[in-house]
């Protein structure tokens, strides 16, 4: 059994740093300790910040995305194209694309990938209001820019079903999906911004 050294203030944070994404115990504990140095520069700021952040950023009940507004800002400009929405599986895979800025279309976070070990099935995704947004009849290109894993590709086969099946209503949307670029296993948030805009342009009929 490992005796802490730190008291329990400092553990817990240790613990919650633990769990964000690339940060491990060992890391966990290095940013803490910098932290808990560096109060003034970094812990006070970085508190106020998670509060603000806790008390005004939302998720947009429109297209997923995360804003202090809802709908989100890219959800109300008006510059963007309507009848182009840009599919991926999380908020960093539409940031990556922003960043890219190949298009100005509309976007719709799923929430993540269809994973059956995971228990993780098309009900648990935002899947529903996604085809309830082809409905609307303004859409006619559905851009499916998910990873290029086996779940990502599971999750867009189906998706790709789903749109097919409104054509018994009359609503007729192309499914399209990133072409060029893109490494089989890759994730978009990895990649550069020259690659993204270059599968963006160079999409293919799914």
């Amino acid at each position: 059994m490992s005796k802490s050294i730190a008291g329990p203030e400092i553990e817990r944070l240790i613990q919650l740093l633990g769990k964000l994404p690339g940060l491990g115990p060992r890391s966990a504990r290095r940013a803490a300790l910098t932290l808990v140095k560096r109060k003034e520069a970094l812990l006070a700021p970085l508190a106020r910040a998670c509060t603000e952040v806790n008390e005004k950023v939302g998720v947009c009940t429109v297209c997923g995305n995360v804003d202090t507004v809802d709908p989100c800002s890219i959800c109300r400009d008006p510059r963007r194209d309507d009848s182009t929405i840009v599919v991926v599986e999380d908020v960093s895979d539409l940031w990556a694309l922003e960043r890219a800025g190949a298009m100005a279309a509309r976007y719709h976070v799923l929430g993540g990938v269809m994973s059956p070990l995971d228990g993780i099935g098309p009900d648990d995704l935002n899947i529903r209001s996604l085809i309830e947004r082809c409905r609307s009849g303004r859409v006619g290109e559905v851009i499916l820019a998910v990873n290029a894993t086996v779940e990502g590709q599971t999750t867009a086969h189906y998706i790709t079903g789903e749109i097919a099946g409104l054509r018994a209503d009359g609503i007729d949307v192309t499914v399209t999906r990133l072409a060029h670029g893109v490494p089989v296993g890759g994730e978009l948030d990895y990649l550069d911004d020259g690659t993204l805009a270059a599968a963006l342009k160079a999409r293919t009929r799914f």
